[in-house]
C-alpha cells in the first residue's frame, strides 16, 4: 500500500497524533490490518473516511493506543511495590503523589488505588490517571470489567470494591473518586511535576528510540527529587545512568540527582 507517508502527515493534522514516534513496521501493519477489515483499499481511501466518520475515527484511536490492560498486571511486581516501594516513598513524603501516566481503560489507576489502601483510608487517596484516548478514559470511568481482568487481584479487594452486574463486575464508586482522569499525549503534552511515583507500563515498547529518549528526560523533570519510575516487564531501561535513573528494583528505577 501506498502513501503512508502522506497518512502520518494527515493524521498529524487531523487529531494531533505524530505516527512517526511509534516503530514503522508495526503500526503500518497495524493499521493496514485495520483499514482492510473496514473496506477501504488505500491508506488515503482510509484517510477520507476517518475524516467523515467520527465513529471510524474512534475506533481508529482505540486501536492505535493499543488498551489491553488487567487489574494488577504482573502480580508479584504489584507485591513489590506495596512491600518495598510505596513503604520508601511514604517515609519521605508523608502524601505523595502518584500518576498512572498511561492509564487505558482504568485498571492500572484503580489498582494503585486499592494498593494504596494498605497505607491511607480511601478517601485521602488521589491518583492522577492519563491517557491519549479519550474513549479508553470514558470506559474507565464507567467502571465496568470482565471477570477474566480481576484474575489477578487480590481476592479481598474483589469482594470489597466490585460488585457483580451480570457477567460483568462493576468497580465502587469511593474508588472511582479517588483517580482523577485527564486526556494527555505523553509526546506531545506537558507532564505534572514533583510527582513521587510514575507508572508508565506497556506502552514504550511500542515507540521508536528517540520517542523513548524523550519520554525518559520528561518522565525525569516530572519527579520529585526522591522518584520512582515503574515501566513494564518487556521495558526494562537499558543503561538507565544514562538518562539519569538507577535501578532500585525490576523495572523501578529512583531518579538520580
Amino acid at each position: 500500500m501506498s502513501n503512508y507517508e502522506e497518512f502520518k502527515s494527515n493524521i498529524n493534522r487531523l487529531i494531533n497524533i505524530d505516527l512517526n514516534y511509534y516503530k514503522e513496521k508495526q503500526m503500518k501493519r497495524r493499521i493496514e490490518s485495520l483499514l482492510t477489515r473496514n473496506g477501504y483499499k488505500d491508506f488515503s481511501d482510509y484517510y477520507i473516511g476517518l475524516k467523515s466518520d467520527k465513529a471510524l475515527l474512534d475506533q481508529f484511536v482505540n486501536y492505535l493506543t493499543i488498551n489491553v490492560s488487567e487489574f494488577y498486571r504482573n502480580t508479584n511486581q504489584w507485591e513489590v511495590l506495596v512491600k518495598d516501594i510505596f513503604p520508601d516513598l511514604i517515609e519521605k513524603n508523608k502524601n505523595i503523589k502518584v500518576w498512572s501516566s498511561a492509564s487505558s481503560t482504568g485498571e492500572e489507576p484503580y489498582s494503585l488505588v486499592m494498593a494504596l489502601t494498605n497505607f491511607y483510608p480511601l478517601r485521602d487517596i488521589k491518583v492522577l490517571a492519563t491517557d491519549i484516548d479519550a474513549e479508553a478514559i470514558n470506559k474507565a470511568k464507567l467502571g465496568l470489567y470482565s471477570e477474566k481482568s480481576l484474575e489477578g487481584l487480590p481476592r479481598g479487594f474483589r469482594e470489597k470494591y466490585f460488585k457483580k452486574v451480570q457477567n460483568s463486575y462493576q468497580i465502587s464508586d469511593d474508588i472511582k473518586k479517588s483517580v482523577e482522569f485527564k486526556k494527555l499525549d505523553l509526546l506531545k503534552d506537558k507532564f505534572p511535576t514533583n510527582v513521587d511515583l510514575i507508572v508508565c507500563r506497556n506502552v514504550m515498547i511500542y515507540f521508536t528510540e528517540g520517542a523513548k529518549e524523550l519520554l525518559y528526560s520528561k518522565f525525569y523533570d516530572s519527579l520529585s527529587d526522591h522518584g520512582i519510575l515503574f515501566v513494564g516487564s518487556t521495558e526494562q531501561i537499558i543503561m538507565p545512568e544514562k538518562y539519569k535513573f538507577k535501578p532500585v528494583r525490576t523495572f523501578f528505577y529512583k531518579k538520580l540527582s
